[in-house]
């Protein structure tokens, strides 16, 4: 059989890098596999599921290379893809379990259940539902439904506790510590090797709520099975609901898929990823221009250790080379700088081989913070141009034009208050400027070199060392204290602006 595998997010906010990573692994092990990967909507929170965040999490995966074969938005055999429209499926499936004995319906009250928990409690024992409507007789049903009570559907796990329908080395296992023999759920799981889960742990669950609207394990299986998937990858946090799931597959007679439960991402203090360590939407690196391609890189490498200990591998490397066998148990650490490593990496690959694409990116990023129109012209993309070439490796990210370069959109620029205070304070720094300015206002061609002779010259006439002039020199240009060749942004400011804000420096420098 061809491998299937999905994913199914709830169209209720954005997508994380966390739920983005675990769709990679998926849509890559189909890849890689020559299978098909299917994207299904899990929706059946209607109070906070739009169709926004649907389109949005649709798109972002687009962005990332993420194509599925089957869809909502695509379709195909199986579908329909959206949990809201397969109700018929789930009451059909529910029906069929209590056809088989295998669930029945719970006409419990909320105070009787909460009755139960107290008890519970105050015994000092985990809270396990007592079974009270497992065998309930047709009178007492009828007695029910004339008090017009509405019902729960349980599944009926104490039918698979009976030794004699376990089977050897299948997934229901009977196994004996010396208490007696006990009935264990094995889950074959890809990445963590047989976990064992004892059946008396787990109560008569309730599949169906009392409005009639499935539970996230029962139609999760229900759709798992008629999707036909094969293969379900997902977060550690899932691995408990497994053994629920394999249940309800063995009660409906279902081949339950391969599984493999890949650990949670951690932050750089080796706890759950969290904002503060990256846990944003994939919407926001997008937005600060982190490239699709560093991005499925560095997911791949989260997780994925390949033998030879690459670092960079394209997309078809990728779905050639990778092999669930080589994925980790413990934790990956989302490594914010490496990410902006590996980001600039690939931002050098795309100046040289699509400087447009790069150039527009740029562009959008600019126009996004205010500093260039929504179009710009041909001349303020003539100058980002000539920026990105003068920041050259600097551009990691978005952010890094912000740090290194806004003031070439910005008139006057932002001025650093303590880059002010420390070298346009200096003795002499007003009239040096001044002198500057006129030198390089009466220039014949304004270029990086010919700046440079000038600004030599004038420290000479003046006394000042070379190396103490530049910092005044740029902070009265830049209104910073760091950025590119000093006499390069010079140039590219030209003589009008450059001129404009060396005296704009003076008038600092020689104030009071």
């Amino acid at each position: 059989m061809s491998v299937r595998t999905r994913y199914a997010p709830s169209p209720t906010g954005m997508l994380h890098v966390g739920g983005a990573w675990m769709t990679f692994f998926n849509w890559l092990y189909a890849r890689r596999h020559g299978g098909q990967f299917i994207l299904r909507i899990e929706d059946t929170d209607r109070s906070r599921s739009t169709e926004y965040y649907e389109k949005l999490i649709m798109d972002d995966l687009r962005w990332i290379g993420i194509d599925w074969d089957e869809g909502p938005d695509v379709g195909g055999p199986h579908g329909p893809y959206r949990q809201t429209e397969r109700s018929t499926l789930y009451a059909e499936a529910a029906d069929e379990l209590i056809r088989r004995q295998a669930a029945y319906r719970c006409y419990c009250t909320a105070d009787e259940l909460e009755a139960e928990r107290a008890a519970a409690a105050a015994a000092q024992r985990a809270y396990r539902y007592s079974g009270r409507c497992r065998n309930l007789t047709p009178a007492q049903i009828a007695a029910f439904e004339a008090e017009k009570r509405r019902y729960t559907i349980r599944f009926r796990t104490e039918s698979f506790r009976d030794p004699a329908r376990a089977t050897t080395g299948g997934w229901l296992q009977a196994r004996d510590d010396g208490s007696g023999p006990r009935v264990f759920v094995v889950v074959p799981d890809l990445i963590r090797g047989e976990v064992a889960f004892d059946l008396a742990d787990i109560d008569d669950f309730i599949i169906v709520r009392s409005d009639g609207g499935a539970l996230y394990n029962f139609a999760n299986v229900v759709d798992d099975h008629d999707i036909r998937i094969t293969h379900v990858m997902r977060g550690i946090q899932h691995l408990t609901n497994t053994p629920k799931q394999f249940l309800m597959y063995g009660a409906l007679a279902w081949t339950p898929p391969a599984v493999a439960h890949a650990p949670e991402l951690a932050g750089l203090d080796r706890k759950k990823l969290s904002k503060r360590h990256g846990d944003t939407s994939l919407r926001e690196y997008r937005d600060e221009l982190y490239l699709p391609e560093a991005m499925v890189n560095f997911f791949a490498l989260m997780g994925w250790y390949p033998e030879e200990g690459r670092e960079l591998f394209s997309r078809e490397e990728l779905m050639r080379r990778y092999d669930i066998a080589e994925m980790g148990k413990a934790s990956p650490i989302f490594d914010r700088q490496k990410l902006n490593w590996m980001n600039g990496e690939y931002m050098r690959l795309a100046m040289q081989q699509e400087p447009e694409r790069v150039l527009d990116l740029i562009c959008g990023y600019l126009a996004r913070h205010g500093l260039l129109p929504a179009e710009p012209t041909a001349m303020q993309r003539a100058l980002v141009r000539r920026v990105l070439a003068i920041l050259g490796d600097r551009v990691k990210v978005g952010a890094d034009v912000l740090t290194y370069a806004d003031f070439f959109f910005q008139d006057p620029p932002a001025m650093d208050d303590a880059a002010v205070e420390k070298h346009l304070r200096a003795p002499g720094i007003g009239p040096f400027l001044t002198a500057i300015a006129d030198r390089l206002d009466a220039l014949a061609t304004f270029t990086a070199a010919a700046v440079e002779s000038e600004v030599r010259a004038t420290a000479a006439a003046f006394g000042i060392a070379f190396k103490v002039v530049v910092h005044p020199i740029r902070v009265a240009l830049t209104g910073k204290t760091i950025g590119p060749g000093l006499f390069e942004l010079t140039e590219a400011l030209g003589r009008e602006r450059a001129v404009s804000r060396l005296r704009a420096g003076a008038a600092i420098a020689d104030r009071d």
